[in-house]
C-alpha cells in the first residue's frame, strides 16, 4: 500500500521509463541512438533550446525572488539552522518591461539532472536557460489579486512548477512558489549557497513524512505571514489580497496544501496534484473550504487505487470537492519536466495513449486555473461541472 509521495529514488524509476531505446531523428543522425549519442547530439548543437509556452493570460509576468528566515523555528533537518525557504514571486506585469527570468541556476540544474540519471542526456545549461516568459524587475500591474502558494514535490525544486506559476499569474494572481530547505536535490540561496536534500536521506517512515508534510504547513503560514502582515518582506505585497489565499501542491506539496489549509484559515481553497495525503486532512474536515484533488489515472490515485489516502482524504473533505484523474498522465505529468524531454526528443514510446508533456501541461494549467477561478474569484468554471468532449483525458471521479 504505498503511500509515500514519489522520491527521487521513485522518480529516476519514473523518468528512465520516459526514456525510449529510439526516437526521432534527423536523416543523417544514426537510426537508433542511445542516452550517449543523444546528449552527443544535444551538446554539439548550439542551437538547442528548451522553452515553456507562453502563457494564455492578458498580463506579463514578472519576477521576483525572496529568501526568508523563520528565526522562531529549527529545521528540522539540520536543526543547527533556523527554517529557511527560498520564494519565487510571480505577479501579473506590465508587458515591455523587466528583464528575461532564468529557468534555474546551473548549479540547481546539474543537481537535479544528476539525482534522476540524466546527467548525461540533459544538458544542465541547457536546462537552466530554459526560455521562460518571467520578467526580473518588471513592472507590477495595477490592482490587487488573489495569492496562490505553490509547493513542489519531495527533492523536486519549485522551479518545475514554472509553467503553472506563470499561467496563473498572467490570469491575475500572484503567485509565490516555495523552497523549503533541505527537501530538494539542489537549491540556491543567498552568499553562494546551494543547499541539498538532507530529508531525502532522512525521511525513512510514513511517520517522516507526516512530520514533513505538518512542517511545510508551518512554512506555508510563516510565508503568509511576511506576505501579508503589516511589515511584509515583499516589495509588491500591496498587489495581494490577503482575503483571496489559496494553496496546490505537486506530490507531498499537494499534501502540504491540505495541512496547511488544516492550520491556517487563511488559505481558503487547495489542490492536491498526485500527492499521497500523509493524513493531511483531519477527521474533521477542513471546516468546509473547497478542494480539489487532480492525479494519475493508473489505478494509484483512482477510487478504490493503491494509494488508499485519497479515499479517505474524500471522506474527510467536507466542502466544495472534485476528485480528477487524468488518463495517460504519469506522476511527473503534472510538472515542467516531461515538455523539455519532449522537446530533445526523449519522450517515452511505450504507450500511445501516454500524454505529451505539453498536453499534460495544457491540462494541469486549465483545471488548477479553472478552480481557483471559481473558489478565489467566484467565475463561473463549466470545466469543473462535469467530463467535456474537449478534454476527454480527464476523469470525474464520485465514489
Amino acid at each position: 500500500m504505498p503511500r509515500f509521495s514519489a522520491t527521487p529514488t521513485v522518480a529516476v524509476l519514473t523518468l528512465a521509463l520516459a526514456l525510449p531505446t529510439a526516437v526521432a531523428w534527423p536523416a543523417a543522425a544514426v537510426p537508433t541512438p542511445t542516452h550517449a549519442s543523444v546528449a552527443a547530439y544535444v551538446r554539439n548543437d548550439p542551437g538547442t533550446r528548451t522553452s515553456l509556452p507562453s502563457p494564455t493570460g492578458p498580463y506579463a509576468v514578472g519576477r521576483d525572488t525572496l529568501h526568508l528566515v523563520d528565526h522562531a523555528r529549527r529545521d528540522p533537518w539540520v536543526p543547527k539552522t533556523a527554517r529557511e525557504l527560498m520564494v519565487g514571486m510571480f505577479y501579473p506585469a506590465l508587458p515591455g518591461t523587466g528583464t528575461p527570468a532564468p529557468y534555474s541556476t546551473v548549479r540547481e540544474a546539474r543537481l537535479f539532472l544528476k539525482s534522476y540519471g540524466l546527467e548525461d542526456v540533459f544538458p544542465a545549461r541547457t536546462l537552466s536557460a530554459t526560455v521562460t516568459s518571467g520578467r526580473v524587475g518588471a513592472r507590477p500591474a495595477r490592482g490587487r489579486y488573489p495569492l496562490v502558494v505553490l509547493s513542489p514535490g519531495f527533492g523536486v525544486s519549485r522551479f518545475t512548477l514554472t509553467g503553472l506559476a506563470e499561467e496563473l499569474a498572467s490570469r491575475g494572481y500572484v503567485v509565490a512558489a516555495v523552497d523549503h530547505a533541505y527537501e530538494s536535490v539542489g537549491t540556491a540561496f543567498p552568499s553562494g549557497r546551494t543547499l541539498t536534500c538532507v530529508a531525502c536521506a532522512k525521511a525513512e517512515s510514513e511517520q517522516d513524512m507526516e512530520a514533513l508534510t505538518a512542517g511545510r504547513g508551518k512554512d506555508v503560514s510563516f510565508l503568509l505571514d511576511r506576505l501579508t502582515g503589516p511589515h511584509p518582506a515583499w516589495r509588491y505585497a500591496g498587489l495581494i489580497d490577503r482575503n483571496r489565499i489559496g494553496m496546490a501542491g505537486h506530490s507531498v506539496g499537494g499534501a502540504s496544501a491540505a495541512a496547511a489549509m488544516a492550520g491556517d484559515r487563511r488559505i481558503r481553497a487547495g489542490v492536491n496534484i498526485d500527492g499521497a495525503f500523509h493524513a493531511a486532512v483531519p477527521a474533521d474536515g477542513l471546516g468546509g473550504r473547497p478542494f480539489m484533488m487532480l492525479g494519475t489515472d493508473d489505478g494509484t490515485h483512482r477510487p478504490g487505487g493503491t494509494d488508499t489516502s485519497w479515499d479517505q482524504a474524500w471522506d474527510r473533505l467536507d466542502g466544495w470537492k472534485r476528485w480528477l484523474t487524468v488518463a495517460g498522465a504519469t506522476h511527473y505529468s503534472f510538472s515542467d519536466i516531461p515538455l523539455f524531454l519532449d522537446e530533445l526528443g526523449l519522450s517515452g514510446t511505450q504507450s500511445p495513449q501516454a500524454l505529451s508533456g505539453s498536453r499534460a501541461l495544457d491540462i494541469t494549467r486549465a483545471y488548477v486555473k479553472a478552480f481557483f477561478d471559481l473558489r478565489l474569484k467566484h467565475i463561473p468554471q463549466p470545466l469543473l461541472a462535469g467530463p467535456t468532449p474537449a478534454e476527454p483525458e480527464v476523469i470525474f471521479n464520485n465514489p
